[in-house]
């Protein structure tokens, strides 16, 4: 644990109590101890921001190039990524490093999507990551005296019955997970510190230098986003963010993360205000995160734009809440019926497989969402 001296000099340097808000939960494990994740997953070298990365790969169901960062400013019961966002593990990237992912990243992009579609949630009306449409085979190739298979895909002429059409095979990519296509998307996931906008920032104006059509995404609790950071990022080119709204209720959030949601849920007006492509995604998670919870969060969001996509995704039982189940069908579709009912638009249901587990539950949600989920 840090020392009283370690925890006085923290607060006194921390950038949030600089700009008149609180600190959060932001403790990360590094060799047996705990230290703010600003000092243990970000450091400056020779005048530059340096990052602890666990991975960067092309993700799924997202289709777009996922940074997965370690280290994070709330420390979640239910986080589905602790085993690097609460303990200090990767490699140190700079900015150019970065950089260096995203160029090598253009040259595989197989669809580029306008700004305004720069989300997590318009990927599925574009692929459903099915893999029907193409095969896995394998090219024999000899390396170092060995026989290896060099892994392609091959058209299978068919389509599932839940294929949007909108690709064609030739634009399927094999990544760690699973099939789909790349798009013009570099996405920051995992721990977020948002609150050192710095790094996020460098990053943004050396992906834009490239010239490559990139569009920058940041996945974010929010908390870290003050207006003056929110200012330094627009200025900076970075272009959507994906805003997970943990409750609304003030208590429960505040036990899920170990902070407050007060600013958190003022973020889409302010989001909006200054030109970001905006997403909302919200856990339903029993017991805590709820129908009444989500109906809330829907009509705080109505309130500032209908259009935002909102994305209800069905909680798993991971890290600190092993114990509590997921949602069932009818509480999801119930969830459903609340947001579109507070007006908004753009509504999904996701982690489909949590909660639909038979072809009846499937032909529910069909009748929902003719259109697809």
């Amino acid at each position: 644990m840090a020392t009283d001296e370690e925890e006085k000099a923290f607060r006194e340097r921390c950038r949030l109590l600089e700009q008149g808000f609180s600190p959060a939960s932001c403790a990360v494990w590094h060799q047996g101890r705990r230290g703010p994740a600003c000092r243990v997953t970000l450091k400056w070298e020779g005048g530059k921001p340096y990052r602890l990365i666990k991975t960067a790969h092309l993700s799924r169901p997202e289709h777009y190039f996922s940074i997965y960062q370690s280290g994070c400013n709330w420390s979640c019961k239910k986080c589905h990524s602790w085993e690097f966002t609460q303990h200090a593990t990767g490699a140190w990237m700079s900015p150019q490093d970065i950089a260096g992912l995203a160029r090598e990243y253009a040259h595989q992009v197989t669809y580029k999507e306008p700004k305004e579609r720069a989300t997590a949630f318009h990927a599925l009306d574009l692929c459903r990551s099915c893999g029907v449409c193409v095969e896995l085979a394998y090219l024999p190739l000899v390396e170092a005296g060995q026989v290896r298979g060099k892994p392609y895909l091959v058209p299978t002429g068919r389509r599932s019955n839940l294929c949007p059409k909108r690709l064609q095979p030739e634009q399927m990519l094999l990544s760690p997970q699973g099939l789909g296509p790349a798009r013009n998307i570099i996405a920051f996931t995992g721990g977020d510190l948002a609150c050192q906008p710095e790094f996020y920032a460098l990053c943004a104006e050396k992906i834009k230098g490239l010239d490559l059509g990139l569009w920058v995404l940041l996945e974010t609790n929010g908390y870290g986003l003050t207006p003056q950071n929110l200012d330094l990022l627009q200025s900076a080119g970075i272009d959507a963010f994906w805003l997970d709204i943990k409750a609304y209720d003030r208590e429960v959030h505040h036990r899920l993360t170990g902070a407050s949601n007060e600013w958190v849920l003022r973020l889409p007006e302010e989001m909006l205000k200054r030109g970001f492509i905006l997403e909302i995604l919200s856990l339903y998670i029993p017991g805590w995160v709820e129908r009444d919870q989500i109906e809330r969060i829907a009509v705080l969001l109505a309130q500032v734009d209908k259009n935002i996509p909102f994305t209800i995704l069905a909680f798993f039982p991971q890290h600190e809440m092993r114990h509590v189940p997921p949602p069932e069908l009818e509480e999801m579709v119930s969830a459903y019926e609340a947001a579109r009912a507070a007006g908004l638009r753009q509504v999904r249901l996701g982690n489909l497989g949590v909660f639909a587990r038979t072809e009846q539950d499937y032909k529910r949600l069909a009748a929902l969402a003719p259109g697809g989920w």
